[in-house]
C-alpha cells in the first residue's frame, strides 16, 4: 500500500516558448519568469508594477494600444524595463535589464508600444542583457534610485557596467 500522507509535489508552470523541437514532457520548452521583475518609468519616476508582465500594469489599464505612433499625437513617453535578478557565490544581483518604450495618452485611453519589442527586450534581460538605450539621464536616474532602494546589496552586487550606464 503506497503512503498517502506523503505530500504531492505540484508541478510549476512557466511561460512556454514555442519551438520545433519534440515536446519531452510538462513544463518542456519553458522559461522561468520568477526572476524577472517589470519596472514602470512614468514622468521622472521609477516603480515595480507586476502587472507589467501581461500588459496590466498601472499605466497601460484602460489603454488601447496600437504600433503606429501616429494615433497617439499627445502620449507622454513611459518605459517599462525588464529586471532579471541572478544569483552567484556573493549573492544575487541585477543581472539584466532592458527598457522598453511606449508612448501613453491617459486621457484619449491610447497609447503606442510595439509588442515585438517588447518581447525581444523580455527576453534579452533574461539573457542577463543590459540594453538602456532608448532612456534618458531623468529615466536612468529613477531606475537607479529604484535598483539601490529596493536592494542595496543586490545594487553592490551588480555588474560594473550597469551601475556606468545609470550614473
Amino acid at each position: 500500500m503506497e503512503n498517502q500522507d506523503k505530500p504531492v509535489e505540484k508541478k510549476k508552470l512557466s511561460l512556454n516558448v514555442v519551438s520545433n523541437k519534440e515536446h519531452r514532457g510538462f513544463g518542456a520548452g519553458t522559461i522561468d519568469l520568477s526572476q524577472v521583475s517589470c519596472v514602470i518609468i512614468d514622468e521622472g519616476v521609477a516603480y515595480i508594477d507586476v502587472g507589467a508582465m501581461h500588459a496590466k500594469s498601472k499605466i497601460e489599464k484602460g489603454i488601447k494600444f496600437s504600433p503606429d505612433k501616429a494615433n497617439v499625437p499627445n502620449g507622454r513617453p513611459a518605459w517599462i524595463v525588464w529586471v532579471a535578478v541572478d544569483r552567484n557565490e556573493n549573492g544575487s544581483y541585477y543581472a539584466g535589464a532592458t527598457s522598453c518604450e511606449m508612448l501613453v495618452d491617459t486621457e484619449a485611453r491610447r497609447g503606442w508600444k510595439i509588442l515585438p519589442d517588447h518581447v525581444n527586450r523580455l527576453d534579452a534581460s533574461l539573457k542577463r542583457k543590459i540594453m538602456l538605450d532608448n532612456i534618458g539621464p531623468t529615466e536612468k536616474e529613477a531606475l537607479r534610485k529604484l535598483l539601490v532602494e529596493h536592494n542595496q546589496e543586490w545594487w553592490d552586487n551588480s555588474s560594473q557596467a550597469l551601475k556606468d550606464i545609470l550614473s
